[in-house]
């Protein structure tokens, strides 16, 4: 069954809708970069993905597909029959999936620091159990530590430690959940479904999901733009800000 999850919209009610979908262990406050600047062109929708911010959590593991009935099910409640689909890390699997299963909902699409096929299983496996076992505060250092470059993070420590502790008050079950869904996870025979325009972004300096996942997405998928980013870590949204928002503006069509 779908999750009834949280949502915020903002911008003109007759504006093509873009949808926001947040990476793990963050909520959709981390689009804040970027809302502003859409939000002048298109109506906005950003959520809280199941066990994260306001969102319920289920009980037991998630997949990728339950991620993408969350999706289908807001849609539907604010009565968008498509939208641009932006997403990034497990918002971006999530993104991958919709525009391939149901192709029909998705305008375009726009997936950063992303991964078809994450693998490592047996590592989310454990991260779950320990999320489960030992409270996401177990995990914030380590997580955070992969979202920034260390230039960036010593230059903004303001912004790591407000991230840091959006790690630490995620539901613990929520994140195991959505964990699960990542470990087993693996699109890598249905890029060539996805039909929407798509853009792909890519943090050269990530090391959760490095360059080469992104570079097999935009190999998968015809006539996909791939952009990389440098210096830019997982959550490339917030380090390099001003040209992820320019570049979706870019591919949603949203330049005037």
């Amino acid at each position: 069954m779908p999750i009834d999850v949280h949502a915020v919209v903002e911008g003109p009610e007759d504006a093509p809708v873009v949808l926001l979908s947040n990476s793990l262990g963050t909520t959709l406050e981390m689009w804040d970069p970027q809302v502003p600047a859409l939000a002048e062109r298109f109506r906005v929708v950003r959520y809280d993905t199941r066990g994260h911010g306001r969102s319920p959590s289920p009980q037991g593991d998630s997949t990728v597909d339950d991620l993408a009935d969350d999706v289908l099910a807001l849609l539907d409640r604010l009565h968008v029959a498509r939208a641009h689909v932006v997403g990034l890390s497990i918002g971006g699997m999530t993104g991958l999936r919709l525009a391939a299963r149901d192709p029909e909902r998705v305008d375009r699409l726009a997936v950063l620091c992303t991964s078809a096929h994450p693998g490592n299983p047996d590592a989310w496996t454990d991260r779950a159990a320990t999320a489960r076992s030992q409270g996401t505060g177990s995990l914030a250092d380590a997580v955070v530590g992969r979202w920034f470059t260390p230039g960036w993070a010593a230059e903004h420590p303001d912004v790591v430690a407000r991230m840091r502790q959006g790690i630490a008050d995620c539901d613990d079950e929520g994140y195991a959940s959505c964990c699960a869904a990542v470990g087993a996870l693996d699109l890598r025979d249905q890029l060539d479904a996805v039909t929407a325009p798509t853009l792909v972004v890519s943090g050269a300096d990530d090391p959760a999901l490095p360059p080469e996942h992104q570079e097999a997405i935009a190999a998968g998928i015809t006539g996909a733009a791939l952009l990389t980013l440098s210096p830019a870590a997982h959550i490339a949204n917030v380090e390099q800000a001003e040209h992820v928002t320019a570049a979706l503006l870019a591919h949603l069509g949203g330049i005037r």
